[in-house]
């Protein structure tokens, strides 16, 4: 049994990059940007007026001119019209072209209008206010957005700007969840009063649908023949095989040893944690990666949150160092030499810290809490007693904010 930092690394030196494909931008959401992406012109790109009024040669106010001609109007999106002369000015709105005979726009609130001219009634302006000068935001050809960066809204209006009908972005892993157990039925199924419903494959699936991942499901009896079939076929399937159950030390728990007979190699099995303590992992020499979780339901969803989660971040490229930390509302206290993942519901202080409170529960089986509860907190193995106010790591599940 290893401890969890040494379960983590060997999961982590198993990362790739699963290669880079192109998506239209309407289906980019979500995804992870595989390169930078460049600027095809100056942005803005023309010297773009920023309020409604006049466009005037400051030279002319320079010299004492107050007064000035209103030669024509100009709309966003008009072709620039020019300045005849530094006595004369062109209305103009918000978001068009500055006339490249002009420097300077005034406001319409520090304007009076009448007979054809425009009279400035402010005492003072500057040359070139009210516009946003053309490359100050980018120059044409600079990164915009660089790559390994996720793809929100604010992203895909970027991307829009500079013209880039699909983006170019890492390729997800091909995952297929695996669920184990002659006491499992599907949803749509109703139990024997010695059955439950199949949950882990669907909890999983879910939370990697946050990721973009879509993985397909499939189930497995607890008979070695029908275990060894089913996985040969993933293992030529697939990129990754999540398996829930079947590798504890029951007379039926067949997973580890088939995996083994399969040349999957075992990198470790059991870790002292809990819950999760049974969880296997390993490789195939054809690069599948294998994370056999334990069937409890909270085994399963700590430990997905824990090695799998941060290992896809990883094959994607996005950030995994960052780290959250949250204070104990409350003593707690755990006897066990393990690490325990405790389920916490997260809020904020007075002060702006974050404060986790535990939810009792009754053990890795019991998953009706991860409903109220935002997060695990890691509790470290080498104590039993833990004060409120000590500050430890989380692993939230759930948006914070």
């Amino acid at each position: 049994m290893i401890r969890v930092e040494e379960a983590e690394a060997l999961i982590q030196a198993q990362a790739r990059n699963y290669r880079i494909e192109r998506v239209p931008l309407d289906q980019a959401l979500g995804r992870v940007l595989a390169i930078d992406l460049k600027a095809d012109r100056d942005l803005p790109p023309f010297n773009r007026v920023a309020m409604d009024g006049i466009a005037i040669k400051y030279a002319a106010f320079e010299n004492g001119l107050r007064s000035f001609s209103i030669d024509g109007t100009q709309a966003a999106g008009d072709k620039p019209l020019e300045l005849p002369g530094t006595e004369s000015c062109i209305e103009i709105m918000t978001g068009a072209a500055l006339p490249a005979s002009a420097d300077t726009v005034v406001r319409y609130e520090d304007l009076e209008i009448a007979g054809g001219k425009a009279t400035v009634l402010a005492e003072e302006i500057v040359r070139g206010q009210n516009l946003h000068v053309q490359g100050k935001d980018k120059k044409e050809g600079e990164v915009v957005a660089p790559a390994n960066k996720l793809i929100d809204a604010a992203l895909v209006g970027l991307a829009a700007s500079v013209g880039a009908t699909e983006l170019r972005v890492k390729t997800l892993p091909k995952v297929v969840i695996i669920s184990t157990g002659d006491e499992l039925v599907d949803i749509d199924q109703q139990p024997l009063p010695y059955q439950i419903r199949r949950s882990n494959s669907y909890t999983i699936q879910a939370a990697l649908q946050k990721y973009k991942l879509h993985a397909d499901l499939l189930h497995i009896p607890d008979e070695v023949t029908a275990i060894r079939e089913r996985l040969t076929q993933c293992l030529e399937q697939y990129d990754v095989i999540i398996l829930s159950g079947g590798i504890s030390m029951g007379k039926f728990d067949y997973i580890p040893q088939v995996l083994e007979e399969l040349l999957v190699k075992k990198h470790f099995h059991k870790v002292q944690q809990r819950p999760g303590k049974p969880f296997w992992f390993g490789k195939h020499a054809n690069g599948v990666v294998v994370f056999a979780l334990p069937g409890n339901p909270v085994s399963t969803f700590m430990c997905l949150h824990r090695y799998f989660v941060p290992w896809l971040k990883a094959c994607i490229g996005l950030d995994v160092d960052s780290k959250v930390y949250a204070s104990l509302s409350r003593d707690f206290n755990f006897i066990p030499s393990l690490q325990y993942f405790l389920q916490v519901s997260i809020s904020i202080s007075a002060t702006g810290q974050l404060l986790a409170t535990p939810f009792e529960g009754n053990g890795s089986g019991d998953f009706a809490n991860l409903v109220e509860a935002d997060a695990f907190m890691e509790l470290p193995l080498e104590k039993t007693t833990f004060k409120a106010g000590e500050v430890y790591r989380i692993w939230p599940f759930k948006p914070l904010f």
